[in-house]
């Protein structure tokens, strides 16, 4: 195993004892004798009761919003802007089975990568789980080009599925994540985005495998590892996904589920995103009765 998979296991394994150390919520005032009713959960904001976590955060249970820190804020989303890429190729149309050609400009691609080289003909399918898996952004632009005819056409798709979604924070300006000035969403808005693409089974399978491996009409075998270092090791983790970038910082977006309760959490340019995804995670799972 490599040294930063050890190093991200032994850091992940301490989080059960240093999960205790949480604070735990601020005790609610005594019951007034009023006979009016409560407010519902949902109309009190939440609460930023973790400020150290990431620029931006925002934690959910189910459709409730339990703590956030600065949600609305643009910022950019890094990789996380491919579970918008894959919502718009799963409308209508897609099919798994087609081959896609890449072009020499996805080969050049920078960043995390699959290794694809020009003229190699994969299925979409297969090139739809080295997007989503391994955040490969070779096999992101060759999926975009051959839906749309050009990265840019496809980003435009993009742009208008997030203006049909609500998404008045975020602005495209690449499928793949690439820092760009006006390349933005917020907490808010990627939570949202998130529950949009989770509405897809291919969404929800290929973000909770562990690997998925590629193969080329030629033959050749290309295997890759999740860039997802909770899945595995923090119980019921299910995705969703992970992304860096220098402007960026480290982001994710945490999924889990227990006994039927599902916790989603959104960090922007997050100090150590693995522990506080998980110590986050645990932390609302206990706020929903579902710790330990």
């Amino acid at each position: 195993m490599p040294r930063r998979c050890i190093a991200l296991a032994l850091g992940l394994a301490l989080f059960a004892a240093r999960a205790e150390a949480l604070p735990s919520p601020s005790p609610s005032p005594s019951p007034s004798p009023s006979p009016s009713p409560s407010p519902s959960p949902t109309s009190t904001p939440p609460v930023d009761r973790f400020p150290g976590a990431a620029a931006s955060y925002l934690v959910s249970v189910g459709d409730r919003e339990l703590w956030a820190r600065a949600p609305d804020v643009p910022r950019a989303p890094a990789s996380l802007t491919k579970l918008m890429s894959a919502l718009v190729l799963l409308e209508p149309g897609w099919a798994p089975e087609a081959e896609v050609v890449v072009s020499p400009r996805a080969a050049r691609e920078t960043g995390t990568r699959a290794g694809l080289r020009a003229g190699e003909r994969l299925t979409a399918g297969d090139l739809l789980g080295a997007m989503l898996v391994a955040s490969a952004n070779d096999a992101c632009v060759a999926l975009a080009e051959h839906a749309a005819g050009s990265e840019a056409a496809f980003v435009a798709r993009m742009n208008a599925r997030a203006a049909a979604l609500g998404l008045s924070a975020t602005r495209f300006e690449n499928a793949c994540g690439h820092d760009g000035a006006g390349h933005r969403a917020s907490a808010r808005d990627l939570q949202a985005l998130a529950r949009a693409a989770l509405g897809r089974p291919e969404v929800r399978r290929w973000a909770a495998a562990p690997a998925v491996t590629l193969t080329t009409r030629a033959g050749r075998a290309i295997r890759l590892a999740t860039t997802n270092a909770l899945l595995g090791r923090v119980a019921g983790a299910a995705g969703l996904k992970s992304g860096y970038t220098r402007a960026a910082g480290t982001c994710l977006i945490a999924l889990a589920e227990r006994q039927g309760v599902e916790v989603l959490v959104v960090l922007l340019d997050a100090r150590d995103r693995w522990w506080a995804g998980a110590a986050l995670l645990e932390a609302a799972f206990r706020e929903a009765g579902q710790g330990g």
